[in-house]
């Protein structure tokens, strides 16, 4: 409107454009003004792009901070909306929750996730990758005496028999006097009638989280947070088999190498081992 002003009487493109005079005035005036969040936008835009997208509000407000500006993350979030960028990353947690397949155990664990010594709480869960447009399942069980992955099996659907194989090494492993509680969701998996039996004939107290409770798993919860965080989303797989061969590599990193600071420094294989238990 502004070039046509040149040509054309003001309340002549007013009328056209259905546009009240003060709005009009408004505008030019917002026009003239300075943009006071101009060098804030410009470091969100900076800190987006140096970590290609992957960066969403929260982030990037942390970054910010990092440099020694203070920054609400509110005031960062819209800003971006304004700027129209927002984080790439998407992530979907697997539900192993498919409606209801036989019954429900109840919540023994009830979030109590120290033990006193190893095969007192176990933990299981599955969760899922993709690379290169298909799927990879893990389904890992783990100690809550020192938070070590007892064992582990994978699959490329999430289906039974990765659960029943996960169940038989981490026995074999521990031997048939290991008689844990195990916690889990309320899966599919975990209230079929053949997996309840045999943590029966294994001795195995069964436990559930309260539906929709991710909360009541927490500590299988982390350490997929972890995994990912620290192997997944830090590496580039041409397929999932060279992530199968991958996660392999991990856990027993995580196992034997990788300290934790409740456990005083050590790894969960040190920290059992010191403790005499084996």
């Amino acid at each position: 409107m502004l070039e046509l002003r040149q040509e054309f009487p003001l309340t002549d493109l007013l009328q056209a454009a259905r546009l009240p005079r003060s709005t009009y005035y408004y505008r030019i005036k917002t026009l003239a003004t300075p943009d006071r969040h101009g060098g804030l936008k410009a470091k969100i835009q900076a800190v987006y792009a140096a970590h290609r997208g992957l960066y969403g509000y929260r982030r990037i407000t942390l970054t910010i901070r990092s440099d020694g500006e203070l920054v609400n993350h509110k005031k960062v979030q819209r800003l971006m909306n304004e700027l129209g960028i927002r984080s790439r990353v998407r992530r979907k947690k697997f539900r192993s929750y498919q409606g209801e397949i036989g019954e429900a155990a109840p919540n023994l664990l009830n979030r109590e996730f120290t033990a006193s010594g190893p095969n007192e709480k176990w933990v299981t869960d599955v969760t899922e990758f993709r690379v290169a447009g298909k799927k990879l399942y893990l389904s890992p069980v783990m100690d809550l005496y020192n938070g070590e992955i007892v064992a582990y099996e994978s699959s490329y659907r999430p289906d039974f028999p990765m659960v029943m194989g996960m169940l038989r090494k981490a026995v074999k492993k521990r031997g048939n006097a290991a008689t844990p509680m195990l916690h889990s969701d309320q899966g599919w998996h975990y209230r079929m009638q053949p997996y309840r039996a045999a943590l029966a004939r294994y001795g195995m107290k069964q436990s559930m989280s309260r539906k929709g409770n991710r909360f009541d798993n927490a500590a299988m919860e982390s350490f997929f947070g972890t995994l990912k965080a620290e192997y997944f989303h830090l590496s580039d797989f041409e397929d999932v088999d060279a992530l199968r061969v991958g996660l392999k590599g991990y856990i027993d990193y995580y196992n034997r190498r990788r300290i934790k600071s409740k456990l005083g420094g050590l790894s969960p294989v040190e920290y059992r081992m010191r403790a005499g238990k084996n």
